[in-house]
């Protein structure tokens, strides 16, 4: 097996996680086999990624080079807005390696706790707690149904995003949407940290964009007779709940942010 064909596998797999960090793997393979045929199969790994097929476009019509470079220089500018928002603890889901830089930026700002949730089947809030832990900085994880004790306890909440709709609304790790509502039972600011390249042009030209629905051996290995299994990896967050969205385009809310995405 090639180096293109391990990258598609790490990816299909969630050995590689985020959909920055998959946007980055895609960005490398695809410079081990510029064509179109790797661009088509490196789409279909993760379908509700458009990082991925953003910056895969980006490169074609310049570079991998100027793709990861303004990856890198989106990923700056938004740890330093972010980073200002972090005024006490703070309440993450899942794992967002844009979350985490804002973490890192503000903790050389002030004090503060992180409040995170195990993100089941796949567990990536842990992913999340161990890089934390690595950077001292406090984190206290919770059980996914210990959600609304978590967010009681925070100032802010931030998580990232997968995709995000000409409506304004954000796609991301299935638990958002309670998050989101609890966060706004509690009156807990909730920001989106991403970058522009989240934003889904085939928003503009379908209703619905498809829910990537996971194998359900992640969630029971031996299901017993009689019982179905569900396991869609995302859900749908309505821009009415969220407070901002913070990308290299600044601290925006949903709908000016989709203006400013649409007249670039």
């Amino acid at each position: 097996m090639g180096k293109f064909e391990i990258i598609c596998k790490k990816i299909k797999n969630l050995e590689i996680q985020g959909a920055e960090n998959i946007a980055k793997a895609g960005l490398k393979a695809y410079a081990l086999k510029p064509n179109k045929n790797s661009i088509k199969k490196l789409l279909s790994l993760r379908y509700t990624e458009p990082c991925l097929a953003n910056a895969l476009k980006f490169a074609e019509k310049n570079s991998v080079k100027e793709a990861l470079e303004y990856l890198e220089r989106s990923d700056k500018l938004i740890a330093k807005l972010g980073a200002n928002l972090v005024k006490g603890n703070v309440y993450t889901h899942c794992h967002s390696s844009s979350v985490n830089k804002v973490l890192v930026e503000a903790k050389n700002k002030r004090n503060f706790k992180v409040y995170c949730t195990e993100t089941r089947p796949r567990f990536q809030g842990r992913i999340t707690a161990v890089e934390l832990a690595k950077l001292k900085i406090p984190v206290e994880m919770y059980v996914d149904s210990a959600m609304r004790l978590a967010i009681k306890k925070a100032k802010v909440a931030m998580i990232g995003a997968d995709s995000i709709t000409k409506k304004g609304e954000v796609i991301n790790k299935i638990g958002s949407e309670l998050v989101a509502d609890t966060c706004n039972h509690f009156k807990v600011p909730l920001y989106i940290i991403t970058n522009s390249w989240k934003f889904d042009m085939r928003s503009l030209y379908k209703k619905e964009i498809p829910i990537e629905k996971r194998p359900v051996n992640e969630v029971w290995d031996k299901v017993p007779r009689g019982v179905s299994i569900a396991n869609p990896a995302f859900e749908k967050i309505k821009p009415s709940s969220i407070k901002a969205i913070v990308s290299e385009l600044g601290i925006l809310s949903p709908k000016s942010f989709v203006k400013k995405v649409l007249k670039r």
